[in-house]
């Protein structure tokens, strides 16, 4: 274990990209010395633009240096909605010296700051101090994902010829925002907006998939270092059991292929059985499995 000599913190509203260098480091050095997943969404959010409506006074990032060198992390993500995703790390040498403990203070104190009553944080379900430190902030089990990725090649079924992935516009930002609420169980109401021409600056393609001129489903495509990643996946209802599901992931690994990935891999929920048959019977396996933990602000601590 070090012992810590010149300890500073830096808090952030966005990254600039030293940051995220030094960031993506004590991930990558965490993630091959504990062999677990993190997921800190680095590359989204130092491709996302600053938002000028947005308060300036807000803080996403929590970092903890000890002579220049970073040591500690936590982030804070909101996709889309009002709960936060809180995860991050600390350097192996520097564990049980309070470090994550006084971020997560911090993180705390930015929470209750928001209008956001829900907090997940995060750890993969391996992480023994991970989720030792969740449990003692009280939060309870919420559920969990799985991260799966293609093994060998597609192993394909009927191709439904008729069936097209288009490519989404801004003008399709409510029909992804009602699928949002029906594929996630959200109230409609708490689903923010997303702009598809905006996500596709950041690296995220939005598409709308039809058949015969009807929307049916959709799907998030995104590639970084060389990884193509399938999110959001989702077949209307209405529209299940027909085999579009299938034929969406069939042309969505088609579309990453394309872009040269080295990997295809997707996210998908623990409890949904279905999807997760799916994914299994063509060809994708689970890698690991992030745990979501739920923490509710106290009613008279709202503002």
């Amino acid at each position: 274990m070090e012992r810590i000599k010149n300890p500073s913190i830096k808090l952030k509203r966005h990254l600039d990209y030293q940051e995220y260098v030094d960031i993506k480091s004590l991930m990558k050095y965490c993630v091959e010395k504990d062999n677990v997943a993190l997921k800190l969404e680095l590359d989204y959010k130092l491709s996302k633009p600053l938002d000028k409506s947005e308060d300036l006074n807000k803080i996403n990032e929590f970092m903890f240096y000890d002579e220049g060198t970073l040591i500690g992390y936590i982030g804070i993500c909101q996709f889309g909605g009002e709960t936060l995703e809180v995860n991050g790390m600390v350097h192996p040498e520097y564990r049980r010296l309070g470090i994550f403990s006084r971020l997560f203070s911090l993180v705390k104190d930015e929470w209750y700051k928001r209008k956001s009553q829900d907090m997940y944080l995060l750890s993969d379900n391996n992480s023994l101090p991970g989720l030792e430190f969740i449990k003692r902030t009280g939060a309870y089990y919420d559920n969990s994902e799985y991260d799966m990725f293609l093994k060998g090649d597609l192993r394909r079924g009927s191709d439904l010829n008729e069936l097209r992935l288009r490519k989404a516009i801004n003008k399709d930002a409510k029909e992804i925002a009602r699928q949002n609420a029906v594929y996630f169980d959200i109230d409609p109401k708490k689903v923010g907006l997303i702009l598809p021409e905006e996500e596709a600056n950041r690296g995220v393609d939005i598409y709308i998939a039809e058949f015969n001129n009807t929307i049916i489903g959709k799907v998030h495509l995104e590639v970084h270092d060389g990884i193509g990643g399938i999110y959001g996946l989702g077949v209307l209802p209405e529209y299940r059991g027909n085999g579009y599901g299938k034929e969406i992931l069939i042309k969505s690994v088609q579309l990453l292929r394309a872009k040269q990935v080295n990997e295809v891999m997707l996210q998908v929920s623990v409890k949904n059985k279905s999807a997760l048959n799916l994914y299994k019977s063509c060809g994708f396996e689970v890698v690991s499995t992030m745990d979501y933990y739920k923490l509710r602000k106290e009613i008279n601590s709202l503002p």
